[in-house]
């Protein structure tokens, strides 16, 4: 099955409330994650790489920043007279911000009509993995489901927000999906991706508005298991959802892990990113670096240990940091000690500053603050 048959579906702005303090001002897909890429990097790569060449990204709020990433799509190679990237409004037809899945799908019914491929890809922002789609569309085909999940086995991640738990056959077939359960153990747990075709997704899309029905989970997925025939594809990769402040900090942290940045960022299967020209990283007389991420730009004249710097960040003589993600173009004095500490953008740490956080609660600056 060639991937240009393919429409992928991108979900901008899902779950924003589960990391309000970097959504603040800007929407899921646009968080920075791993010293120079964008949560939304990764699902749009992952689309770019199994031969999807139509991609639309839906939008609600604070977009700005999402839009400056994605440009014209051509760091993706989506900058094309025809398909390619397209960014979708965030308003109805009766020019209100939609509040649920369904509701967003039902405002780009125009752009569905009016593709011609056959399947269409959902995927949120908030899981960092590397998958191939193409794998999943011949399992989809193979199969012949009306409905395709993406799943994983594995303990229910923590603080997960309404995790969806399903109980799968020898076939592969979805019997029973559970919304938020009290699970322990082992299970399969979804990944919020899905796969089916075009004109399914547009039917029961309407069915759902037309029965006034908005929770996708609910009404879309969970009313029609005994309708319609959805399988569940396993996804064995390394996978990190982004469900919390602290889940945002673990992800980061596990890049120090050669086989976490293995999988992640294989070569066959590139993460793009927005280029952005800077000079190399800068090691000043005196410093050290360990075990940590440098992006291109940074200045470092002190002492940093397990932590991802982004690109542009000053690091002042005699100051330590420790455990730290510290975000684009962040001034950091001489003579602080950072431990635990999240930095958004453009802040500014001033001299001689103390900040300690701890491994399950990192201390978090808001972009643009002085400290």
């Amino acid at each position: 099955m060639r991937g240009n048959n393919v429409l992928g579906l991108i979900f901008s702005d899902l779950h924003e409330e589960r990391i309000r303090e970097l959504t603040d001002k800007r929407t899921m897909g646009s968080v920075p994650f791993g010293g120079r890429y964008r949560l939304i990097d990764f699902p749009l790569s992952n689309m770019v790489n199994s031969g999807i060449n139509k991609v639309g990204v839906i939008t609600k709020s604070n977009y700005q920043s999402l839009m400056d990433h994605l440009g014209s799509g051509k760091a993706w190679d989506l900058s094309r007279k025809r398909e390619g990237l397209s960014i979708l409004p965030p308003f109805t037809s009766e020019c209100t911000v939609f509040n649920s899945r369904i509701e967003s799908l039902a405002s780009i019914n125009t752009f569905l009509a009016n593709s011609r491929e056959e399947f269409v890809l959902l995927s949120d922002s908030d899981v960092v993995c590397n998958i191939d789609f193409t794998d999943v569309v011949s399992f989809h085909m193979k199969h012949d489901a009306d409905i395709t999940i993406i799943y994983r086995t594995g303990k229910l991640p923590e603080k997960i927000c309404d995790p969806t738990v399903y109980t799968i056959d020898k076939e592969d077939r979805v019997k029973d999906m559970l919304i938020n359960p009290h699970t322990e153990g082992v299970c399969h747990y979804g990944l919020s991706m899905l796969l089916m075709k075009r004109e399914l997704l547009m039917k029961m899309i309407a069915d759902c508005v037309s029965r006034n029905l908005y929770n996708f989970k609910r009404d879309f997925l969970q009313r029609n298991i005994g309708t319609y025939k959805i399988c569940a594809y396993e996804f064995k990769g390394y996978t990190q959802s982004i469900c919390s402040m602290n889940a945002y900090f673990e992800a980061n942290m596990a890049l120090m892990q050669p086989a976490v940045r293995a999988e992640l960022f294989n070569p066959d299967r590139p993460i793009f990113t927005k280029v952005r020209d800077d000079m190399p990283a800068r090691y000043g007389l005196g410093s050290s670096v360990s075990n940590s991420l440098i992006a291109d730009g940074c200045v470092i004249e002190g002492s940093v240990e397990n932590c991802v710097l982004f690109r542009g960040v000053h690091v002042g003589k005699n100051t330590k940091l420790e455990n730290c993600v510290v975000m684009q173009d962040t001034e950091i004095g001489a003579n602080c000690h950072l431990n635990y500490v999240i930095i958004d953008k453009d802040a500014v740490i001033k001299n001689d500053r103390s900040l300690f956080g701890f491994h399950s609660y990192p201390v978090f600056i808001s972009k643009g603050s002085v400290v």
